[in-house]
């Protein structure tokens, strides 16, 4: 079989993905299935791959699936819970008071806070939370859902304590001959999922640095009285700050500690440092910017959220400092769990599930449960019970509404990550062909040459837009693009890094991320509308780093330690 016709084949599954979900707008939860069966029967009869093998990779998939389900859950669980102990609406009525000027609230709100709760939570939560928020606080509802999506780009690569590189980018890239391959130069896979961590870190904070500046000039220009990007611009100094503020720790964060914590800490931080700028007035322009009158916006432009005053309570006042303390509570013990020099983090990997050698074909899974972020999550669930004086009631529906979302979520992934799975494990078939992703990484390779660094973040965010998640992506592209990392002699590194933050971009055109924004506001039915304005911060975004990428490879030469 040709190499050309071994790349139109692989990349069949993924085309009927992009067909289903966004050709014939079929739900997910049909699509899949049907792209799983796709893969796995090409995988068979075109590859010849062993049936034990594609039902063996199956199963080491549903592992993987596993713990992003316990992710999922205790993220949605934590943040369920403090909308029903009344945390949340204690944090957003302390918002109410550090400034009425909307481009100020864009900054703290919009992008700070929004960073904070996908470090913490992940998986389309931030707009979720953030564009009702806004709403309350008297922005249009389409402009809150459009700002909710944008902040969603710089944050995601480490969202829900880093899923989407420990899960994405090691579920969709490790395999027995890089870690071969990694064992001859002294290192593990951690050691290079680190690595590349650094790189994605960097990139990110370059291009996402700009952010807030940009999602403010955003707002004046469609929502402003006078249609105006350069009214955005007048908030260029306090902007930035907001910018830097968050990226700085961000990639300390991300270099020294690892990809659980960069968007916690860089959030945290910026907060901090930001609404006490606020509160201080520095680099705050002395004008005041503000929607015109809500008489005169357009119907697209209003949602059916009512905005009411929350019924009163016999419950004592929450104080701004217990509503934050469960957050503040999860990054402590992210950071005990994680930090190499406590015995707290092996402690936890002692209690390990695994399946070695399934069914005889050398695949092996494994889950260490009390490691993940979702045990993080729960522990603090139960804490915030005591803290907050939780009824039983209150926490039995926190958890209900999370079971519910997490059905969903899981019978789409059940068939997802499986499919992925079999891609990687492709390579062991009868006719002796390179596996499925690298057979396309050997055709792209050839056709696309020294250009390939600014095309690598475009497929990312391809992968982001058609699977709606950073994390998916990255598990069905990071093997493809290290394969045309390793044909091209470019750094596998640096390409992975690219797939990771061009898949966190593209979350900013994700479909049902937009969707499940506009639900919270009233918006259904007008999500083009806000796709249309959101592809120009992502294309800003894929560009940016696309070119970075070429200048790290073509005029720095960084390197990698399978290169040398």
């Amino acid at each position: 079989m040709s190499l050309p016709l071994q790349a139109l084949l692989a990349v069949v599954p993924i085309l009927l993905a992009g067909v289903l979900l966004v050709g014939c707008k079929m739900p997910a939860l049909k699509a899949m299935p049907a792209v799983f069966i796709c893969a796995a029967v090409i995988a068979g009869f075109a590859w010849q791959v062993p049936l034990v093998h594609i039902v063996a990779a199956s199963i080491e998939g549903l592992f993987i699936t596993g713990n992003i389900l316990l992710i999922i859950f205790g993220a949605i669980l934590l943040l369920n819970t403090l909308q029903r102990s009344g945390a949340i609406a204690v944090i957003r009525s302390g918002f109410d008071t550090i400034s009425d000027d909307r481009r100020v609230q864009v900054v703290i709100i919009a992008w700070l806070f929004a960073c904070f709760i996908e470090g913490a939570a992940g998986f389309g939560t931030p707009a979720a939370i953030a564009a009702p928020l806004l709403v309350a606080l008297g922005f249009p509802a389409m402009a809150a859902v459009m700002l909710g999506m944008m902040a969603q780009s710089t944050p995601v690569t480490f969202g829900a304590a880093g899923t989407p590189v420990l899960v994405g980018i090691a579920g969709g890239l490790e395999n027995p001959a890089l870690n071969a391959q990694l064992a001859e130069v002294g290192l593990i896979f951690n050691d290079y999922l680190l690595l590349i961590s650094a790189k994605a870190v960097i990139l990110h904070a370059i291009a996402g640095t700009a952010m807030p500046l940009l999602m403010v000039m955003m707002m004046t220009r469609f929502f402003g009285r006078n249609k105006s990007w350069t009214e955005g611009l007048s908030i260029l100094p306090f902007a930035l700050f907001g910018g830097l503020a968050f990226t700085l720790p961000y990639t300390l964060t991300g270099l020294l500690l690892g990809p659980e914590f960069p968007s916690i800490i860089g959030a945290l931080t910026g907060m901090a440092l930001v609404t006490f700028a606020a509160h201080r007035k520095f680099l705050v322009p002395a004008d005041r910017w503000d929607f015109a009158p809500t008489s005169q916006w357009p119907a697209e432009w209003i949602g059916t959220l009512k905005v009411e005053a929350p019924p009163p309570t016999d419950r004592p006042a929450m104080s701004y400092a217990r509503a934050w303390t469960p957050y503040l509570l999860v990054a402590l013990l992210l950071v005990l769990t994680r930090l190499r020099d406590l015995p707290v983090g092996d402690w936890l990997k002692s209690v390990t599930l695994s399946w070695s050698d399934i069914l005889g074909t050398g695949i092996n899974a494994a889950t260490t449960p009390l490691y993940l972020p979702a045990f993080v999550f729960i522990v603090v669930v139960a804490i915030t019970v005591w803290l907050h004086k939780m009824s039983a009631k209150a926490l039995k529906g926190a958890v209900g509404d999370s079971a519910r979302l997490l059905l969903g979520a899981g019978f789409v992934l059940v068939f997802t990550i499986p499919m992925v799975r079999i891609y990687i494990h492709s390579g062991v078939n009868a006719l002796d062909l390179p596996s499925m992703p690298i057979a396309m990484a050997e055709w792209v390779a050839i056709k696309t040459g020294a250009v390939w660094p600014l095309l690598a973040p475009a497929i990312g965010a391809l992968g982001a837009f058609i699977a709606g998640s950073n994390t998916v992506s990255n598990l069905m592209f990071a093997l493809f693009q290290h394969g045309v990392a390793e044909s091209l002699k470019m750094s596998g590194v640096l390409i992975v890094a690219l797939q990771s933050v061009g898949a966190a971009a593209g979350n900013m055109i994700a479909i049902h991320n937009v969707v499940a924004a506009s639900a919270t506001v009233g918006l259904l039915g007008r999500e083009g509308a806000t796709l249309r304005k959101t592809i120009l911060p992502m294309l800003y975004y894929i560009v940016v780093v696309g070119l970075l990428g070429l200048l790290a490879v073509h005029v720095l030469e960084l390197g990698d330690p399978l290169l040398n």
